[in-house]
Order: structure tokens, then C-alpha cells, then sequence
């Protein structure tokens, strides 16, 4: 990583005594605001874990020690990701004095809470999915636990590394790339084993949108900016705030409104990396309570099985000897899943890993009635069948009609909702991580987006603009569950709006920022595969 950036113009500016009283108080306001939301969201997250425990068999200290430990680390990763991504959404407004820094940092925090608790789990899954096949249905073992440790210590590490600097590294891809890290060392480990390394078929689509969004935030960004020039003309939006005041309240309101936006959105998107995570770790510690979603209804389970006889049907018409049952049947697909090459008894295999996991469902007709030691094993079956699939359905082999394909995908969707799943109480304990840690590292990187990226102040335009498409952009990914960087989009977002506007790039931030973003990938995935090696010698 290139030295550290220097800051010329420091953020906080020079006040009068009223001013400075004001600040005290939006300051203790502003932290008296966020301490009662954490001593409310600690209460629920209690409170809901209690509930989870009470039919789960005592399993001795150890299990609780280890979930303690790995719930730290997992929000201390979250914690850290405050420092800089959700730092991001506030740059603007305070640059452009729209908002008090304690006011607009605790804003933030609360519409991240709002979007955290909104969010799928889609995107959350989807980083899930770069993991190798086989840690992900062991997460229990020494490699599962080793594995989880690895790519979040080694993204914590990375991201404090370059909060230090005050550069706007992207925590998308610092998880992404650790996991990545640890695929690959796990591949290299186990070199016979084809469900040992990473889906590169997933990884491929998750680092193209990593790549591709930051482009969409310079270009639209600039253009926005560009055409907003040629139609709305009021000078006074294209001119850096004078004297620290704050500009006219309809550009005041639609730059908190943007903020707001990206926050939120943020919240949705960026928000998540963490959750699948924290979800393994529930699994691995305690799968009685957390390995299937025990908030489905009786209805809900009538469902599943509706959708199971009608895929087994579907996958009836289209394999040769449909009705074995094979005792391999999850290796085989498996191996399916993680080559997509059809052989003839692919599809036997999955009929009969769909049809499996249906009488099971049937017979028990709730996941808590099902006994402690079959559950892994169904929600394992549940897993690679749909995973399966769902590859099975992108290739278009067999040639399936679209109401063959339609019964597939109600299945795959069923068996989504019975796996993957995010308890309440993550997202609350994932949103107060994210929102203490921006209260007190956002300094470093609001300076370097503000003032660094370009050699004029940012003005209300700039600011509006690259928030717009930021918050459109994230918008959109989190829409189809893929993962982005707000800091990606937001910080090349104000560099396409300098750029447009003639402001001039400080090309050293610049070659800092890009240098921060090319590291990642070979620093973060190295140091994620060395500690997952060092961590399975003694698991």
C-alpha cells in the first residue's frame, strides 16, 4: 500500500463558543440516541437467543465459548466495516455542511439499522456460495471452524490496515477476495476432493459486479453532473459552501435525502457480508436451533412437499430408471454442482436425493419434530439438491417446457426458505456493529473522500450526484443479490463528478485509493489462506 495520504484541509473548521455548545450538544444527543438503540437492540438480541436455546439439548461449555468467541470475531468485522464503507454515505452531506458530522453519522447508523432489517439475505448467501461445497456442509468440523475464522480475522486485518492509511478500501471485496483465500488453500490441502475448492462460476459473477459498479459510478456519476449543469442553472449548486453554512433547505433536503438513501440501501446490500457468516457459525455450534428454519408453518411445510412431488415428477420424465433410489445420490450431484457435466446418472441422482428429502418432511411434517442427528443430514441434502438445480436449470440441459422449469424453481425456492435463512436478532446485533464502528473511526475516510479525490471542495451538485448514483446503483444490485462496494461507487462517483466538472483529481489519492483496491485481492486472499492453513493444524 502506497504512505500514507496527507491532509491538507482538516475537517472540523473553526467555531464561535455558540457553535462549539451546539456541537456538544448534538454530539451527546447524537450518542445518547445511539446508546439507548444499543442497550434496546442487546436486550432483543438476548432475549431472542434465550427463546432459540430453550429446546436445544445442553451441549456443555465449549459450544457457548465457541459461538462467543466466533460471534466476536464476526462483529468485529462488522465493527471494522463501519470505519470506512458506511463512512462513505456521510461524506457529502458534511461536506457540504448539510448536516452536523454527530448528527449525520448517527443518522446513518439508524437507516442502516432500517436497511439491515429490510435486507433478503440473498446477497448474504451469495458470498456464502464462494465457499468450498464441502466446509460449507461440515461447518461444524475443525475445517469449518478454521474456515470462518481465517477469511474474517484476515478481512479485519486488511481493513484496519487500510482505515489506518485513511483510504476508502472496499470491505466487499476484502470478504470476497479472504474467501477466496481460503477456497483456494482448501483446494490445495485436499486436491482430490472436487467439492474442496472455489466455485469460480460464482466468483467469476461476484468479482465482475465488484469491477463493473465502480466504473458505473464515475461514468454516471459525471454525466449526471454534466447534464445537470445544462439544465438546472442556479450557479449557487455548483459552487464549494461558503463561511461553513449550510445551503438552501431544497438542496439541503435532497442531499440528506440521498444520504438517507445510500445508508438505507447500504444497509441492505453491504450490510449482509457478515450474516451468512454468523449464520454458519450458529450451525456449526448450535444446529438443533439454527440448521433449518423453524419459523415455517404447518402450512409452509405442506408447501414444500407439494413442491417436491412436483419436481420429482419433472425430474421423472427426463431420467432413465427414475424410480432407484442410489446411495450416492448428494455425491453424485455434487460432483454436478460443482462441474456441471450431465452424466446418466445425474439425473436418477437427483430425483432421488429430491424424493429423499420429501418423505422426510412428510413422515416428520415439522423441522424441530425431526431428531438432533438427521437434521444436519437433511438440510445438507436440502442444500446440494438445490444447488443443483439450480445449475441444472441455468444450463438448460435436459430441455425442460417453462411449466417443467416453473416446478423446479417453486422447489428450489421452498428449499431455499427451509436453509437459507437470517434470525432477526443477527441482523439487529449486525446493524449496532456497523453503526458504533462508523460513530468513531468515520473521520479518516470522510477526509480522504472530501477533500483527497479531487483538488476543489466538493459542491452540493457533486455531492447530490454521487449519491444519487450510488444509492441507485447499490439499489439495483441488491434487487438482483449481488454483492457491491459502496466504497467503489461512492468514491469514483465524486471523482467522475470532479472530472466532469473540471475540478481536477488529485492524482496521488487517486493512485493511493486504486493501489489500496489492486492489493486486496492477492493480500487479503493470501492472508486468509495462510491463516486458514496455520489455523487447521490445530483443528
Amino acid at each position: 500500500m502506497a504512505g500514507t495520504v496527507t491532509i491538507t484541509h482538516p475537517l472540523p473548521r473553526q467555531s464561535t463558543f455558540p457553535d462549539r455548545k451546539a456541537q456538544r450538544s448534538h454530539r451527546r444527543s447524537g450518542a445518547l440516541l445511539f446508546l439507548l438503540a444499543l442497550v434496546a437492540g442487546i436486550d432483543y438480541i438476548a432475549i431472542e437467543i434465550r427463546g432459540d436455546m430453550q429446546d436445544v439439548p445442553q451441549r456443555g461449555a465449549w459450544p457457548l465459548l465457541l459461538l462467543g468467541l466466533a460471534m466476536m470475531i464476526a462483529l468485529g468485522f462488522e465493527f471494522v466495516n463501519g470505519f470506512h464503507d458506511t463512512a462513505n454515505a456521510v461524506a457529502t452531506v458534511i461536506y457540504t455542511h448539510s448536516l452536523q458530522p454527530e448528527v449525520a453519522v448517527v443518522w446513518s447508523g439508524l437507516c442502516n439499522l432500517a436497511g439491515v432489517l429490510a435486507s433478503t439475505g440473498t446477497v448474504a448467501f451469495a458470498v456464502v456460495m464462494l465457499l468450498p461445497v464441502e466446509l460449507i456442509l461440515k461447518v461444524s468440523t475443525g475445517g469449518g471452524y478454521a474456515m470462518v475464522f481465517a477469511l474474517l480475522i484476515a478481512a479485519i486485518l486488511w481493513n484496519l490496515g487500510a482505515w489506518w492509511f485513511g483510504l476508502p478500501a472496499s470491505s466487499s471485496h476484502t470478504v470476497v477476495r479472504s474467501t477466496i483465500g481460503v477456497g483456494l488453500a482448501n483446494q490445495i490441502l485436499n486436491w482430490r476432493s472436487v467439492a474442496s475448492g472455489v466455485d469460480w462460476t460464482q466468483a467469476t459473477k461476484v468479482l465482475e459486479v465488484l469491477l463493473v459498479s465502480p466504473l458505473i459510478g464515475f461514468v454516471c456519476a459525471g454525466l449526471l453532473i454534466w447534464v445537470s449543469k445544462r439544465r438546472v442553472r442556479t450557479p449557487s449548486l455548483y459552487e464549494a459552501p461558503k463561511n461553513h453554512e449550510p445551503p438552501l433547505w431544497p438542496v439541503r433536503l435532497l442531499l440528506v435525502l440521498t444520504c438517507t438513501g445510500v445508508s438505507f440501501c447500504r444497509g441492505s446490500n453491504d450490510g449482509q457480508k457478515g450474516m451468512g457468516l454468523i449464520v454458519l457459525i450458529l450451525i456449526g455450534t448450535f444446529p438443533t436451533a439454527y440448521v433449518l428454519n423453524h419459523a415455517l408453518t404447518p402450512s409452509d411445510m405442506q408447501a414444500f412437499v407439494t413442491a417436491s412431488e412436483q419436481a420429482v415428477t419433472v425430474l421423472d420424465a427426463h431420467a432413465a430408471n427414475g424410480n432407484t433410489l442410489l446411495t450416492g445420490a448428494r455425491a453424485e450431484a455434487m460432483r454436478y454442482m460443482r462441474t456441471g457435466q450431465m452424466r446418466p446418472e445425474t439425473l436418477p441422482a437427483l430425483r432421488s436425493l429430491v424424493s429423499s428429502v420429501s418423505d422426510e418432511v412428510a413422515v416428520y411434517r415439522s423441522f424441530q419434530a425431526i431428531p438432533e442427528q438427521d437434521q444436519t443430514k437433511l438440510r445438507n441434502d436440502m442444500y446440494v439438491a438445490g444447488e443443483a438445480l439450480r445449475r441444472m436449470l441455468k444450463s438448460g440441459q435436459p430441455a425442460l417446457s417453462a411449466q417443467e422449469s416453473t416446478k423446479l424453481r417453486q422447489h428450489d425456492g421452498m428449499l431455499d426458505r427451509s436453509t437459507k435463512f437470517i434470525p432477526d436478532w443477527v441482523k439487529v446485533a449486525v446493524a449496532l456493529a456497523l453503526g458504533l464502528g462508523t460513530m468513531i473511526g468515520w473521520k479518516r475516510v470522510v477526509v480522504t473522500i472530501g477533500e483527497r479525490i479531487g483538488k476543489e471542495h466538493l459542491t452540493y451538485a457533486q455531492g447530490a450526484s454521487a449519491q444519487l448514483v450510488a444509492m441507485g446503483t447499490i439499489f439495483a444490485a441488491d434487487a438482483w443479490g449481488l454483492p457491491v462496494s459502496t466504497t467503489h461507487i461512492l468514491s469514483t462517483g465524486v471523482a467522475g463528478t470532479m472530472a466532469a466538472n473540471g475540478s481536477g483529481l488529485h492524482l496521488g489519492t487517486v493512485r493511493n485509493i486504486a493501489a489500496g483496491w489492486v492489493f486486496t485481492l492477492p493480500a487479503a486472499a493470501l492472508l486468509s489462506g495462510l491463516l486458514y492453513c496455520l489455523f487447521r493444524c490445530f483443528a
